[in-house]
C-alpha cells in the first residue's frame, strides 16, 4: 500500500534537504571548547586580553543556507540599485564605495564590478582586471599617507555581488597588524567627520587621475 499523497511529498523534501558535509560532521558541535595557548588569542596583535574569554559553542548548521542578497538577480541587489552618484568613483565597469559614516580606521573603501557578478562568475574580462584595479584601489588609499599597509578582504556571507574591501592599516600601529585590524576597527574611537570625508575626496580623485569620474 503507497504512501498517501501528502505524506509522499513530505519524504521527498525530507530526502532533498541536504545533508552536512564530512567537515561539518566532524565539528564537536554543542560542545565547550577551551581556547588552545597557541591561538590568535595568545597573539599580540589579539585586541582583548584572553584571561574571561570563552569560545562560543557551536550551533547546528543552517541547511540549505538562506539566500544573500541579491541572490535572486540584480532587481533585489542593493549594490546594482545604487546610483553612480553614491559612489566615490566609477568608470564602464568598476565602482567604488566608500561610507559617509566615518570608521575607526584611516581609510576604508570597497570595490564593486557594476555588473551583477559574485568571483565565480565574473567575466573573463573583468576577471582580467581584477588585480590592476586592486593595485589602482590601493596605490590611492595609500596616496592619503599615515598608512602602511592595505588590507584587501573578501567575505561575501552577506551579498552575492562581488565586493573587495580594502582597508587602510595605521603607520606604526604595529598591534594592528593582519587578520584582527577589523576588529580594532570595532573598539577604536571614530576617525573625526570633516577628516574622513577629505580622506574619500582624495581617494577619489586618486583614483581618477588614472581614468573614471569622481563623485565628491
Amino acid at each position: 500500500m503507497g504512501l498517501p499523497t501528502g505524506n509522499r511529498a513530505g519524504a521527498r523534501l525530507t530526502r532533498m534537504k541536504p545533508e552536512p558535509s564530512a567537515y561539518v560532521r566532524n565539528l564537536p558541535i554543542g560542545e565547550q571548547l577551551s581556547l588552545p595557548a597557541e591561538g590568535i588569542p595568545g597573539w599580540e596583535i589579539f585586541p582583548f586580553e584572553s584571561d574571561g574569554l570563552r569560545v562560543k559553542v557551536l550551533r547546528e548548521p543552517t541547511l540549505p543556507e538562506p539566500p544573500r542578497e541579491g541572490e535572486a538577480g540584480p532587481h533585489e541587489c542593493g549594490a546594482c540599485q545604487t546610483v553612480d552618484e553614491q559612489f566615490l568613483w566609477t568608470d564602464e565597469h568598476w565602482r567604488l564605495k566608500g561610507f559617509a559614516e566615518p570608521a575607526a580606521l584611516p581609510a576604508m573603501v570597497m570595490l564593486q564590478p557594476r555588473g551583477h557578478h559574485d568571483l565565480h562568475d565574473l567575466p573573463p574580462e573583468r576577471a582580467a582586471e581584477l588585480g590592476g584595479m586592486l593595485q589602482r584601489v590601493e596605490r590611492a588609499v595609500m596616496s592619503v599617507g599615515g598608512i602602511s599597509r592595505v588590507h584587501v578582504n573578501k567575505w561575501g556571507d552577506g551579498g552575492a555581488h562581488l565586493h573587495m574591501w580594502l582597508i587602510g592599516r595605521p603607520e606604526g600601529m604595529m598591534q594592528l597588524r593582519g587578520s584582527c585590524l577589523v576588529i580594532w576597527g570595532d573598539v577604536l574611537p571614530k576617525v573625526e567627520a570633516g577628516v574622513w570625508a577629505e580622506t574619500n575626496r582624495r581617494v577619489a580623485h586618486a583614483m581618477a587621475e588614472g581614468g573614471g569620474t569622481a563623485h565628491v
